[in-house]
């Protein structure tokens, strides 16, 4: 089994970049939608999410590739990817001031207590769906020097084109020595309105999904997904995962056998642990299956502000680790601790520092820091 190989960063440009749609997220606090007068706007993407992590908590150099529209709402974005220190690589597109192309609108509560989060979804007519191979100068890219390349599934969900071009990002990606990551993020209803578009059922649509998922992982390195994702988006066989426990890993543990059989490219597998007692009460873990051996974080009692975007903090902490050349044990860790973190502050990305995820990383507490 061949082991997972990071280049150096001496000689390169961005320890990571990143192709993924911008987002804007509308979060209302506790109040439901049908009663809210007012909403906070975070800068989101899944893929994004990872990048601003690496760049704000981690001071790593990173870089995001993305659709973007020259209209207000565009430059808020800007605005805030330039705040994350994060390089832009955009495909412009203008606004025709009426029915776009959009930044799409991602609209998340938190909910509270018994009351779970409620999200939906605006992306009509979203610019990101329009990217397509060829979208992106690879080869002039990677040339700058680039250690880490990372994608998802709710971008290669978008359009037709989006997994070509996440295809085409990893070949290039490949060939310059990078390594390649993916979530998984399997979303049933992004994939089946994609399909029904072209008049395909959602059995049809699922089966479309796993097969284009499954083309995009015979690329990958490191893939984020947990065994729903694993079972529903690449049709790996497994238990039913509804009748586990969260918490325990040996469903997930289980599938490697799977994962290795059908993609012998995959050096690792992991993915966050969570039971939801409540809105604001999670346990939380998670596992990394890396070069065919298996690690366990530990598990710590969550009180959550707002959990969206808890999962791409894990695996920014995760790669981080990893290029940061700490041990298996160390970077899951890492991983670990900064998605417990960042389910404490509102928004999708990071609000805390690498000293403050390194302490509770060791065991650390909630005791005052005076």
């Amino acid at each position: 089994m061949a082991q997972l190989q990071i280049k150096s960063a001496e000689g390169t440009t961005h320890d990571l970049l990143a192709l993924g749609a911008l987002v804007t997220r509308l979060d209302p606090g506790i109040i439901p939608f049908s009663e809210a007068n007012h909403y906070d706007l975070y800068v989101s993407g899944g893929e994004y999410n990872v990048a601003a992590n690496l760049s704000q908590c981690f001071r790593m150099r990173t870089a995001i590739a993305s659709a973007m529209v020259d209209y207000p709402i565009g430059q808020r974005v800007e605005n805030a990817v330039r705040k994350a220190g994060v390089t832009p690589y955009y495909v412009r597109f203008p606004h025709d001031g009426v029915r776009g192309p959009n930044i799409a609108t991602v609209w998340s509560d938190r909910g509270q207590g018994v009351r779970a989060p409620v999200v939906f979804y605006n992306r009509s007519n979203e610019a990101a769906g329009y990217l397509k191979p060829g979208s992106f100068n690879w080869s002039e890219l990677f040339a700058k020097g680039i250690r880490w390349f990372h994608s998802g599934g709710i971008f290669s969900a978008l359009s037709e084109t989006t997994p070509a071009l996440v295809v085409e990002a990893m070949e290039a990606a490949k060939k310059a020595g990078a390594v390649v990551s993916f979530d998984l993020n399997y979303r049933a209803k992004l994939w089946a309105v994609a399909a029904a578009s072209r008049g395909l059922s959602s059995a049809q649509a699922a089966e479309q999904a796993s097969q284009t998922l499954r083309e995009i992982v015979r690329h990958v390195d490191v893939l984020v997904g947990n065994e729903e994702d694993l079972q529903k988006g690449l049709g790996l066989p497994g238990p039913e995962v509804e009748s586990k426990n969260k918490l325990d890993p040996s469903t997930f543990f289980g599938m490697m056998e799977s994962v290795v059989r059908d993609f012998p490219n995959i050096k690792a597998v992991a993915t966050t642990l969570r039971e939801v007692h409540s809105t604001n009460r999670h346990s939380w873990g998670a596992v990394l299956w890396l070069d065919g051996k298996s690690y366990i974080s530990p598990t710590c009692e969550l009180d959550v502000y707002d959990r969206v975007g808890g999962g791409d903090g894990f695996a920014a902490g995760l790669f981080y680790g990893l290029m940061a050349g700490k041990s298996p044990e160390e970077a899951l860790r890492i991983g670990w601790a900064h998605g417990a973190l960042l389910t404490t502050t509102p928004g999708d990305t990071t609000m805390v520092s690498l000293e403050q995820v390194e302490a509770f990383a060791k065991g650390g507490s909630a005791r005052i820091q005076r």
